[in-house]
């Protein structure tokens, strides 16, 4: 008997633990992907959006190491800028650099936008007038930055496209399937779980002495002889 009621205490004891220890588990996954909610932007968003401002700065130093490799940034600005010319100009690729930070900040920044559109308009956009560029225009003419800048833009609005449709989007989305999965089984299991049974509930006094002596009494009187 005493053995039963152990052995029904340490089960009942476990599964309260094991409950307390489930549920305390799926409480601080919930509380942690609340946490990351909470934040304005998402870490691998964060680092989509430096690498679009990267894209960005680095095309900007490459135009301005032009202007003045080509005789002075200021005689330079006023030919590029103010006298455009679309066969000879580097400015377009500027501004072709300026509008992609513009477009893919502005979605997935600011908007926070879920889908691959605003970078597939992006760099639709920007492959298609850099070809038509290096076909029409005379870049090639001009030295290593006719080469340079015009295959840098390409690659760098690639690799934003690759950031976001194979990282961006996919840990996002993964990350909110867990979440939700996380939050049904937390929907199903119960709020209160049983907790540890204490011995003295399975507890039996002994019999005391007095009543054990009084039987003893009354066997033997019984069993006297009458005279």
């Amino acid at each position: 008997m005493d053995s039963q009621c152990s052995s029904s205490v340490g089960s009942r004891a476990t599964q309260g633990g094991l409950g307390n220890i489930n549920s305390t588990l799926v409480s601080s996954r919930i509380e942690s992907y609340e946490a990351g909610e909470k934040k304005c932007i998402s870490d691998v968003r964060r680092t989509f959006c430096l690498f679009v401002t990267f894209d960005l700065l680095f095309v900007t130093l490459l135009w301005i190491i032009e202007l003045n490799v080509n005789g002075g940034i200021q005689e330079q600005l006023m030919q590029e800028v103010l006298q455009y010319d679309y066969h000879k100009s580097f400015f377009d690729i500027f501004l072709l650099a300026v509008f992609r930070f513009a477009a893919l900040i502005l979605a997935y920044a600011v908007c926070k936008v879920r889908h691959w559109w605003a970078i597939a308009i992006t760099t639709a956009i920007t492959t298609g007038f850099l070809i038509v560029k290096v076909v029409v225009s005379k870049l090639l003419s001009q030295g290593a930055f006719g080469y340079l800048l015009p295959i840098i833009s390409f690659i760098l609005a690639w690799i934003e496209t690759w950031l976001l449709d194979f990282k961006v989007l996919p840990q996002e989305a993964g990350d909110e399937i867990r979440y939700l999965s996380v939050q049904s089984v937390a929907d199903q299991e119960p709020l209160l779980y049983p907790g540890p049974v204490s011995e003295g509930q399975f507890y039996s006094p002994p019999e005391s002495m007095a009543d054990s002596d009084e039987d003893l009494d009354d066997k033997l009187d019984l069993e006297k002889p009458i005279v």
